[in-house]
């Protein structure tokens, strides 16, 4: 094999697995078994699906340098969390649902997927020195330090949904 006869083979094995690799999921669907309770106990069981959120951690905001301070603000940048929680859905049967077997039926619980955005909290942070001042010969002045925290957000829209059918 030549040296190109063997780039080509490489770029073509590279080119297939960069094609073959998994997209980024926002959420695994797991179902939750529970067969062996079911068969264990002789009673039937609910079938539980739902669904893992994968949180996607954004980029924390840049400091910004104010005039007249010393460090920057906020100094603990506040970083944004997103992830989509999964559809949750809970399916149970209801027997003798009115005294009989005729109107036996199943009972669910179902929770639609929805997006939910958080922030981390971050920190403000003041030296207790000023600027070099002019009229001090340079020399930075005293002043009372700044500390105060960012507080976290949580941004979402869960429901849930009730049904018997």
């Amino acid at each position: 094999m030549t040296a190109r006869g063997s780039i080509a083979a490489l770029m073509t094995c590279m080119a297939a697995a960069a094609a073959a690799s998994p997209a980024v999921a926002d959420s695994v669907p797991v179902g939750v078994p529970l067969d062996a309770v079911e068969t264990t106990l002789g009673v039937p069981t609910p079938q539980v699906g739902a669904a893992v959120p994968m949180p996607v951690v954004g980029a924390p905001e840049a400091p910004v340098l104010h005039k007249g301070d010393l460090l920057p603000s906020p100094l603990l940048p506040a970083v944004p969390v997103a992830t989509d929680l999964g559809l949750t859905k809970v399916v149970s049967p209801v027997p003798n649902l009115l005294g009989s077997k005729e109107t036996d039926g199943e009972g669910s619980l179902e929770s639609p997927a929805t997006t939910l955005l958080t922030r981390t909290p971050g920190a403000v942070f003041g030296a207790p020195l000023t600027m070099p001042d002019a009229g001090n010969r340079g020399i930075p002045n005293l002043t009372a330090p700044k500390l105060g925290l960012v507080a976290p957000e949580l941004i979402g829209n869960p429901s849930a949904l009730l049904g018997l059918h």
